[in-house]
């Protein structure tokens, strides 16, 4: 008979460190897992730019998420365009959205996954709400679960064209799957008192 592990639930919703530890063991995100995402920085770092774009492009063919350009964004403090006709990926606040997002992309293959990379994924949830950020930006968690499925199979397709070994491929694929999953709900969390 399987031991049965006991789960703070409270605890869950208030101490991160802990709702991550029991999600990467859930979710079976491992120490192969990260290293197998570390591995992969040499071939991805080149596509950190094309990923960065497809991801705008795919914002800018929706109404419902080109609008969230439209206010000030948490750190900006350029101009904001007035209306959807007149925003461009050339504008400074897609610019520096787009180096923000290169950022996070390079930080999941580089950085250690600690507290404070913890604390950082969930502060990237957080952003989007008005928890923290800018209190004019609140993107709905409908535009948010979109874009993490656009994401996970942005990266899916672009690990696949590394032309790795089947051993190497699989691993970095399962381990990018179960990061981008703890994403999500880091995500997730911060929409639950919305």
């Amino acid at each position: 008979m399987q031991n049965i592990k006991h789960i703070d639930e409270v605890r869950l919703e208030t101490d991160l460190a802990y709702r991550f530890g029991y999600l990467a063991e859930f979710i079976g995100f491992a120490e192969a897992d990260i290293l197998a995402i570390h591995h992969s920085a040499a071939a991805l770092g080149p596509h950190v730019n094309g990923l960065v774009d497809a991801v705008y492009d795919k914002l800018f063919g929706f109404d419902a998420t080109k609008r969230h350009f439209l206010k000030s964004q948490s750190g900006y403090s350029g101009s904001v365009p007035v209306d959807l006709q007149t925003l461009t990926v050339d504008h400074e606040i897609i610019q520096f959205r787009k180096q923000h997002l290169g950022l996070y992309l390079v930080n999941l293959v580089s950085k250690p996954y600690d507290q404070k990379m913890v604390t950082y994924l969930d502060h990237i949830g957080k952003i989007h709400t008005v928890h923290a950020g800018s209190p004019q930006l609140n993107v709905p968690l409908v535009q948010m679960n979109a874009l993490m499925g656009f994401v996970s199979d942005a990266l899916t397709q672009t690990i696949l064209s590394f032309n790795l070994n089947r051993t190497e491929e699989i691993a970095c694929l399962l381990a990018f799957n179960k990061l981008l999953w703890i994403q999500n709900d880091l995500i997730n969390r911060h929409y639950q008192s919305n």
